[in-house]
């Protein structure tokens, strides 16, 4: 798992102690039915000893890979993911009085579940291969992004078909 010890951390308050981690997706729970990580999940940061808490920041590296739901097409991306939490030691009797914080028992932080938090959160509603995604035909099914197919796919507005039709008898 993702385990920052801040034993080193505690003796030099305020300087940041750099990590590095690697896992794959199955590790962390990090899983959707509409699209995979591949390869190995990378996260790069720093921890500073604030003297209230810990500052954990950094970003999270990875491959995602998708069917495109305009196209219908195998797609890949590289994904970059900042991230900026902070971590509190849990103290006897304590309260979680502070929402924006993230609490831990011991000498290690374990951010596995905020990195798959944020994996998951920053994922966007739909698997678009590239912005210039032209997708499929309507009429016929082609994927447009290889060419066009030749049919007609002008819409007319319904509010305006009977014009149209006007147009038609002349």
């Amino acid at each position: 798992m993702m385990k920052i010890n801040i034993i080193e951390a505690n003796e030099k308050l305020g300087s940041p102690i750099s990590f590095e981690f690697a896992a794959k997706a199955q590790d962390i729970d990090a899983v959707d039915e509409s699209y995979r990580f591949d390869g190995d999940i990378i996260v790069k940061g720093e921890l500073v000893a604030t003297g209230r808490g810990y500052r954990v920041k950094g970003k999270i590296f990875c491959t995602k890979s998708f069917v495109c739901d305009r196209c219908l097409e195998e797609a890949s991306q590289q994904q970059e993911h900042d991230f900026d939490e902070e971590y509190r030691k849990k103290a006897p009797g304590y309260a979680e009085d502070d929402q924006d914080v993230n609490y831990f028992d011991g000498d290690l932080v374990d951010i596995s579940q905020m990195v798959r938090d944020v994996l998951l959160s920053d994922q966007p509603l739909n698997n678009i291969c590239n912005a210039d995604c032209r997708g499929l035909c309507l009429k016929c099914g082609a994927n447009l992004n290889h060419g066009d197919c030749g049919c007609d796919r002008t819409v007319i507005d319904p509010r305006l078909a009977a014009l149209q039709q006007l147009l038609i008898k002349k």
